[in-house]
């Protein structure tokens, strides 16, 4: 297509009347295109016939928001402040298309936040309908969130989760929606007749359960069936280019993105990011990330109990007869608080930066065997159904006739007991379904922050006894979700079932088995069926447990918010979406009117930056502490560098970076590392909040196999003066040696 003309060289209604023709053209052109590949490829010049079933796209976008100044996401912790970046945060988007009726695709994105939200899902399915009319609907769009505890808050529109960042924050919002947009437009531009494969392997020493004593409460015949109490398989669906060349996978494997710990500052994608570059990095070792055309996408699965921290809980309470011993396995206490209980990765002696590599290392090598072993084809429709249900009071069967409700969201007492991954406050604890254990203060405090709970909730919530009546709370505006998405994605004998909360291992293996079982019963799909589970997706209901984990009430069954039942809430609903997955099905199922929109009554109390400013006789990017340049570094050893800094609020650089390292080559500067590498930190520090004044100190620890020669650290930043423009500046190092 030509380009457009500038707007500003026409009058208003001619520029209108372009745009529209501009749009029409492209919409032709784009189903004209896809109509000539799922007939036929142009090789070499020539026309051929095409085997593949299906169009295939993949693309990646940066949606890292705000590095500093900022709460982040995941451990609901008013001190966790960031202040600098480990490595960017990413969506990966993956589109499947039917070739012989385009109309038929999904897209499935992978995003490397905390959990989906209503607020940010609404924003890129209107763009995308926006740009692509027709094509890319709420229907077939999935959010699905990695659960990085390591990645930038304040995005969800619900009041609760904004607690700790202050409000609501846009410009984390804005980030994500942009860079997600920009990974659906990159995936639609790369789509291509292609095959899809499927394969399972079983992946050790990646997860453990942090909640066994509430896995035990599962009956035993039930628990006799599963060698583990969490799942060790790891499913991974192979992107084929039609002459059988890899173009990516999405892997799903449940482990929480909890590898770096909650005094963790830095941002990150946590371990399922590191898998991510980890594979991307292996695949095309000579680009930077973010500029690939590989795309691995390392998706959640039923998350809700499981830890990445495998050595499991110990007290580290020094001076404490206890440290060094097993937390109490019922309460997750060291003493009888939780402060003390946390568990430990397999790296904990060096840092936890250490226990993610290896953990995304783990599932690095689990998908990498999967992708060269033998896998299936997936031959079959493309079909996506999605549906919204109100979970508040939502009535429905069992299956043995009795008629159950869920509740309006409340969380549990043990809620804010936190995990072992990170701890609570107070003297909270897990593993209690009685509020009688807890200081009398909180019973008074409670009603003071969300509406006191009527009998009708106590009994709906039991024997959950509520701390944060949520559900009842709409002022200044909603506290919690009371509707939420449904939604199952299908290619042929692989259905992806995209779950707006963390389910547990058993909640997990319920629902899989029960929607697989609609599928091969209905005759939907043969018993070669895949069904897989991912989420927090599109909307966020916290926590879903099964009953009998619910009835322990330690934190995944006290953040279960719809109450007892919500597990056969969801298997309900998820299974009455499968005839909407046939073949020849038609039609859209019953739903729910969408939640409300809440980001535009949205508070947001994050002060905007104000201004920069250079101390006398300095300018911005000057080296305040420079490299070594008469030493020789080697492999381990971390070189950095202290730069005169501004707020890197100022500018996000998307898709660019705030960093790199260069090496000199024929006398040219080649930029060989970013600030998207794990071997690189940025770090801001505001030295004068007054006077404006700010440091940016680049760390790189030199890997192994790293090449000989010149290098320079060079820092990208952006100031902002207190009247005029934002302008951007650079610091560069001095040269140093790697021997």
């Amino acid at each position: 297509m030509p380009s457009l003309p500038s707007p500003s060289a026409l009058p208003n209604d001619l520029w209108d009347l372009v745009v529209s023709i501009y749009d029409a053209m492209s919409s032709f052109l784009w189903y004209f295109t896809a109509f000539l590949a799922s007939t036929s490829v142009v090789p070499n010049g020539g026309l051929q016939g095409v085997a593949a079933q299906y169009l295939l796209g993949l693309g990646i976008g940066d949606i890292t928001g705000p590095v500093v100044e900022t709460n982040m996401m995941g451990y609901a912790d008013l001190a966790q402040v960031d202040r600098g970046l480990h490595m960017r945060e990413r969506s990966r988007a993956f589109i499947v298309a039917d070739a012989a009726a385009p109309n038929n695709r999904i897209v499935f994105i992978n995003a490397d936040i905390a959990m989906g939200d209503t607020g940010v899902r609404r924003s890129i399915v209107a763009q995308l309908s926006s740009q692509f009319p027709g094509v890319y609907t709420d229907s077939n769009i999935a959010f699905v969130a990695t659960h990085s505890h390591a990645g930038v808050g304040g995005y969800l529109e619900n009041l609760l989760p904004q607690v700790t960042s202050l409000g609501y924050v846009k410009q984390t919002a804005d980030a994500i929606v942009a860079g997600t947009v920009l990974a659906v437009r990159r995936a639609h531009q790369s789509l291509a007749p292609g095959r899809l494969r499927v394969g399972n392997a079983t992946v050790l020493n990646a997860n453990i359960n942090r909640s066994p004593t509430a896995y035990l409460a599962n009956p035993a015949a039930e628990r006799a069936r599963y060698q583990y109490d969490q799942d060790k398989e790891m499913t991974v669906l192979r992107f084929d280019d039609n002459n059988g060349n890899a173009r990516g996978l999405l892997s799903f494997f449940p482990v929480h993105c909890t590898s770096l710990y909650q005094n963790n500052t830095l941002v990150s994608g946590d371990n399922k990011g590191m898998a991510a570059f980890l594979y991307e990095s292996f695949v095309e070792p000579n680009s930077l990330p973010g500029n690939i055309t590989f795309v691995a996408g390392f998706t959640q699965s039923n998350v809700g109990d499981t830890s990445p921290n495998t050595l499991g809980p110990i007290c580290q309470s020094p001076g404490k007869e206890y440290d060094g011993q097993p937390c109490d396995p019922d309460h997750s206490t060291c003493g009888g608080t939780v402060q003390d209980c946390r568990g430990r990765g397999p790296g904990f002696r060096i840092s936890d930066f250490e226990s993610n590599k290896i953990i995304g290392q783990l599932q690095f090598e689990g998908a990498r065997g999967i992708m060269n072993g033998p896998l299936s084809p997936v031959q079959g429709a493309v079909k996506s159904v999605h549906a919204y249900v109100a979970m508040a009071n939502h009535s429905f069967q069992l299956a043995d006739g009795r008629t159950v409700s869920t509740c309006p969201a409340a969380m549990g007492y043990a809620f804010a007991g936190g995990t072992t991954d990170g701890p609570g406050a107070a003297d909270f604890i897990q593993g209690s379904n009685t509020s009688t254990t807890q200081n009398p203060f909180w019973e008074i405090v409670k009603g003071a922050i969300t509406p006191v709970p009527s009998n009708a909730q106590k009994a709906c919530q039991d024997p959950k006894p509520i701390l944060l009546n949520t559900g009842y709370a709409h002022w200044p505006y909603e506290w919690a979700p009371n509707t939420v998405d449904v939604q199952i994605q299908r290619v042929g004998n692989f259905v992806m079932l995209i779950v707006p909360g963390e389910f547990t291992t058993m909640a997990g293996r319920r629902i899989r088995e029960a929607v697989r079982t609609k599928l091969i019963a209905d005759g939907v799909i043969g018993d070669d069926a895949y069904v897989v589970l991912a989420g927090p997706a599109n909307a966020y209901s916290h926590y879903v447990t099964t009953r009998e984990e619910y009835g322990i009430q330690r934190y995944e069954g006290a953040s279960t918010i719809f109450g007892p039942y919500t597990l056969e809430a969801f298997i309900d609903k998820y299974t009455s979406l499968v005839p909407y997955l046939a073949n020849t099905a038609t039609g859209t199922p019953a739903s729910d009117p969408p939640p409300a929109e809440q980001t535009s009554k949205a508070i947001s109390l994050q002060t905007a930056v104000v201004f920069d400013a250079e101390p006398i006789g300095q300018r911005f990017g000057n080296v305040l502490t420079d490299v070594s340049t008469t030493a020789t570094y080697s492999a381990g050893q971390t070189v950095s560098a202290q730069f005169v800094g501004a707020n890197p609020r100022n500018n996000l650089r998307l898709e660019g970076t705030f960093l790199s390292v260069d090496r000199l080559v024929n006398g040219q500067w080649v930029v060989v590392r970013s600030d998207s590498h794990p071997s690189t930190i940025y770090e801001w520090v505001r030295t004068n909040l007054i006077l404006g004044f700010s440091t940016v100190t680049v760390s790189w620890t030199i890997e192994s196999g790293t090449p000989a020669g010149t290098y320079r650290l060079r820092y990208y930043g952006d100031s902002k003066p207190l009247i005029g423009s934002i302008s951007s500046f650079t610091g560069t190092s001095s040269s140093f040696t790697v021997g």
